[in-house]
């Protein structure tokens, strides 16, 4: 992928999440009409915060490298590894790592890029539900994962991949430990590793991301013979074997490192905003029902009284789009009088033709209506006929009015995913970009299910 492209979407990223932050800043503070509103501030603080700290991430230009798997598979060998000293503490015991903890990492002596790679608890431990928890919310900040193995893929080892690619991260498959097999072993469970996706019937591994390494290989006992004919044996620690996954590591970064943070970022912030989204619909629900009502009331009335055919039309129209900017308001989500009008759109192209069903039976009894105030200048009797058909047309409106209003109400819970700059929207226009020999690609098809 183009260095150009890449900063172009990061800068994107940068102005979608800097949006998102300017529509909500209101929830910053305390105070409102109501209790409700007093509330919210502090029910969206978490989902704020996220925001703010996706931003920070996008601007310090810092990728996470996250390692997981079961314990003793070497996750914390393979960082330091990588690094080329032993910072992170291993040992032969279960649960060294017993907190995540990070460390920054320059892949690359010209520094262009900044690593950050964290350490996480085994998935497994005993009595560690809480680290293995913690281990999780690590994955959903990093933007790369390393999934460590020392050997087959045990049936846990494979549930956990299973629930880290759901994660919609990309994924390395580090096979650790390969100085521990001979050749022939080695090669058996690497071939099984690449055959994962075809006995399982679902790829959540592909070939290409799986690499072997030896990250801390076992001391060899050497044979050392001196000048005076002795003969001794020496233990001697071979080299990591890390290149392989140093290479990947890079080839991701450089090919498309910018653009996979810009891409997690408005992931994230696409779950934030649609959390504050439900969080205010769910405080505020009372208050949008009775606005509807209103509405609902309002429109009815409005059409019913209204003698002029196309006018009343018009006005009902116009009556539904004040609705939604006002449970907008009542949310306090951000809605122009374009993205209103689109909405208004979606929802009555998607009520499977049952709005514009009552659209044309109202433009239908609006023609009679008109008719019947017309004749009923000359034949007072025609009054019946002009007040049938206007109460008949006025429930109609209402009625649709009512239908628009909660619809509209689920597609606010979505936050500010909409407009130019909605997290959705970025989001659909990376995944557009993305070149098929990326590791975005593979996540293509499965985060524009999730955004549908």
């Amino acid at each position: 992928m183009r260095t150009s492209q890449q900063e172009s979407h990061l800068n994107r990223a940068k102005a979608s999440l800097r949006q998102a932050l300017s529509w909500y800043s209101h929830l910053r503070k305390s105070g409102g009409r109501s209790l409700a509103s007093r509330d919210l501030p502090g029910l969206v603080k978490p989902e704020i915060e996220i925001l703010n700290a996706a931003l920070n991430k996008l601007d310090s230009n810092v990728v996470r490298i996250a390692a997981f798997g079961l314990v003793s598979r070497g996750k914390s060998a393979v960082l330091n590894a990588l690094m080329g000293e032993k910072i992170l503490q291993t040992g032969p015991l279960h649960g060294v790592t017993q907190y995540p903890r990070s460390v920054r990492w320059t892949p690359s002596e010209k520094g262009k890029v900044q690593v950050e790679l964290i350490d996480t608890p085994g998935l497994d431990e005993i009595e560690g539900q809480i680290r293995a928890q913690m281990a999780r919310d690590v994955a959903r900040q990093a933007d790369l994962i390393l999934f460590v193995v020392a050997g087959d893929i045990t049936r846990t080892e494979y549930q956990a991949l299973c629930e880290l690619r759901r994660s919609q991260k990309p994924l390395i498959l580090v096979f650790n430990k390969i100085d521990l097999y001979p050749e022939t072993d080695r090669e058996a469970i690497y071939n099984n590793l690449r055959q994962l996706a075809v006995m399982q019937g679902d790829e959540v591994v592909s070939p290409d991301e799986i690499v072997m390494v030896a990250a801390e290989p076992a001391p060899l006992e050497v044979r050392v013979e001196w000048a005076d004919d002795n003969v001794t044996y020496e233990l001697e620690t071979p080299a990591p074997q890390i290149t392989e996954l140093q290479q990947a590591i890079l080839r991701i970064l450089n090919r498309e490192g910018r653009s996979l943070l810009a891409l997690n970022a408005l992931v994230q912030a696409r779950e934030a905003t649609a959390t504050i989204a439900h969080k205010t619909v769910e405080l505020r629900q009372q208050e949008a029902e009775d606005l509807i009502w209103q509405f609902t009331k309002y429109k009815a009335l409005a059409v019913a009284l209204n003698p002029i055919a196309f006018l009343d039309l018009l006005g009902g129209v116009v009556a539904d789009l004040a609705l939604i900017r006002s449970l907008a308001r009542v949310y306090g989500l951000p809605m122009t009088g374009y993205e209103a009008a689109k909405l208004l759109r979606t929802i009555l192209l998607s009520s499977g033709g049952l709005l514009l069903t009552e659209l044309g039976s109202g433009i239908f009894l609006g023609l009679g209506k008109s008719t019947a105030a017309v004749a009923s200048s000359e034949n007072p009797g025609n009054l019946t006929a002009y007040f049938g058909t206007a109460i008949a047309q006025g429930s109609i409106a209402g009625y649709g009015s009512y239908i628009v209003g909660h619809a509209a109400q689920v597609y606010l819970e979505r936050g500010c995913t909409w407009g130019q700059l909605g997290t959705s929207t970025v989001i659909k226009e990376i995944l557009a970009q993305v070149e098929p020999n990326t590791i975005l690609y593979r996540l293509r098809q499965e985060l524009s299910q999730h955004l549908s």
